[in-house]
């Protein structure tokens, strides 16, 4: 978004929208927004009396009293005393806002250090792998893995499922086993800390067979647009389709968007698959960019996107129009990929090019996660502490938006299709690929999202889709586990 109209020299802030999934409860998270200063520098804490839990509380309630988008839904007389933690009283004071769906762990503390070395370069610790659980059958299996990180490099990809977790052939335990006595939670703990020279026995099944393999955890940057599959032209039918996967907003993604959209447009490519289905969100400023990529025939006047403070800051409130540039393209359809790890900027980007396009996008998959609220950072950096608190509401052209439940109901042609985890990201034999391009085609879908029967309240009668896996969470999700939900 853009910047403030007033200027905010007391707060260190940072623009995103993420999907948080931290605290104990799953799913996505959203981001902070327009409200965006100078970075700050990677801290050197100095911890001191200002850095104990009295103190820590103290900034929380302090910054949630000023800046939080639901002041009203603020619980009040809430004992700082009766919690241990600074993250337990701020779940504490927000709990009537999370009672109505509005803070689903929004709001919550982070490191600075570690936060700031996400955005920038998608800095990570661990395996590079993103895990899903399917219920029904027990089964861990790989969504995505990433290149340049240990599990790629040992044979683990897209499809390959996890049977059993050890330390050594001496102690490995099955799937099944672990979550028999533990639950899931029970999976997220076999795997360990993520921490570089952590290592694991994985037994593993793909195409290749059954197999043990040790994998050691270690550092590694995650790269926004994959050089596998993130951004390529797909010929069909004498018919030339852009498909761009982008996993997740950060700052490293923008050359790369510019590129892959610069290709669209010199192949003169107008029909577009954007592939949203893991990227539970990020920097406002990266969603801004992919709108304006999607904005070569908008005039100065259209807009892209709107932010919206709490009344008492409204000063802040900003309008985004499209900004065309170089590399942009007129689309003439596009087909948005989305499941429930689909959050924050991602349905910023989805919402904001809805009223210009109408009946000629459409969502594939299954609903989005429902985040029509981002939020702000503010520092204590002597004890290297973000609070990340909602402070604002986002809309589009049309005005405020409200999906909290996902945007499927917003799109009235939408299509459901599966997370075919048995072939790779951008093969048009994946079905919700499959189904984008049918769409682009011209061809119309046999059932929608809302008529899907996914879920405990499905109804029946209906086209039945298999039910998509969840993604598996820690307890305590790091800062690019709560962008990328499933990340270890």
């Amino acid at each position: 978004m853009a910047k403030p109209r007033v200027p905010l020299t007391a707060l260190t802030m940072a623009a995103l929208m993420l999907a948080s999934c931290g605290g104990g409860g799953g799913g996505s998270t959203a981001g902070s927004g327009p409200v965006t200063v100078t970075p700050t520098p990677s801290p050197t804490p100095t911890p001191t009396a200002s850095c104990g839990l009295s103190a820590q509380q103290s900034f929380a309630k302090s910054v949630i009293d000023e800046w939080y988008l639901f002041p009203n839904d603020v619980a009040t007389n809430v004992n700082p005393a009766s919690y241990s933690t600074v993250q337990d009283y701020i779940d504490a004071l927000v709990a009537p806002a999370r009672a109505q769906s509005k803070d689903r762990y929004f709001t919550y503390v982070t490191s600075i250090a570690e936060e700031e070395a996400y955005y920038s370069s998608g800095s990570s610790a661990g395996f590079g792998v993103r895990l899903t659980y399917d219920p029904s059958t027990q089964r861990v299996i790989i969504a995505e893995a990433y290149e340049g990180a240990p599990a790629l490099a040992a044979g683990i990809d897209r499809g390959t499922q996890i049977l059993a977790i050890g330390t050594s052939a001496a102690n490995l335990r099955s799937v099944a086993d672990i979550v028999a006595s533990e639950g899931t939670a029970g999976i997220t703990n076999a795997l360990g800390p993520s921490d570089p020279g952590v290592t694991r026995l994985l037994r593993i099944s793909d195409a290749g067979g059954t197999r043990d393999v040790s994998v050691t955890k270690a550092d590694y940057n995650i790269d926004p647009v994959s050089d596998r599959y993130g951004a390529k032209v797909i010929t069909e039918g004498g018919q030339s389709y852009g498909y761009i996967n982008l996993r997740t907003f950060i700052s490293s993604a923008d050359d790369q968007l510019k590129d892959a959209f610069l290709n669209f447009r010199n192949q003169g490519i107008t029909n577009v698959v954007v592939d949203l289905r893991y990227n539970g969100g990020g920097l406002v400023a990266t969603a801004e960019l992919f709108g304006d990529l999607l904005g070569r025939n908008r005039a100065a006047s259209d807009v892209f996107s709107r932010t919206s403070f709490r009344a008492s800051k409204s000063a802040n409130d900003e309008t985004h129009n499209f900004t065309p540039t170089a590399q942009s393209i007129a689309p003439t359809r596009i087909a948005f990929i989305g499941t429930g790890s689909t959050a924050s900027a991602s349905e910023l980007v989805i919402n904001g090019m809805l009223p210009w396009l109408g009946t000629n996008m459409t969502l594939v998959g299954s609903n989005t996660y429902g985040k029509p609220v981002g939020q702000i950072a503010l520092d204590k950096s002597e004890c290297d502490e973000r609070m990340r608190v909602i402070a604002f509401s986002t809309g589009n052209a049309s005005g405020p938006s409200d999906y909290f439940t996902g945007l499927a109901p917003k799109i009235a042609n939408s299509c459901a299709a599966a997370d075919d985890l048995d072939y790779p990201l951008g093969d048009v034999r994946e079905a919700s690929v499959r189904a984008a391009i049918d769409f682009l085609s011209g061809q119309s879908c046999t059932t929608r999202i809302a008529d899907a029967s996914i879920g405990a309240g499905a109804q029946a009668g209906r086209t039945r889709v298999t039910v998509e896996p969840e993604m598996l969470v820690p307890e305590k999700p790091r800062a690019a586990q709560r962008e990328l939900p499933g990340l270890f």
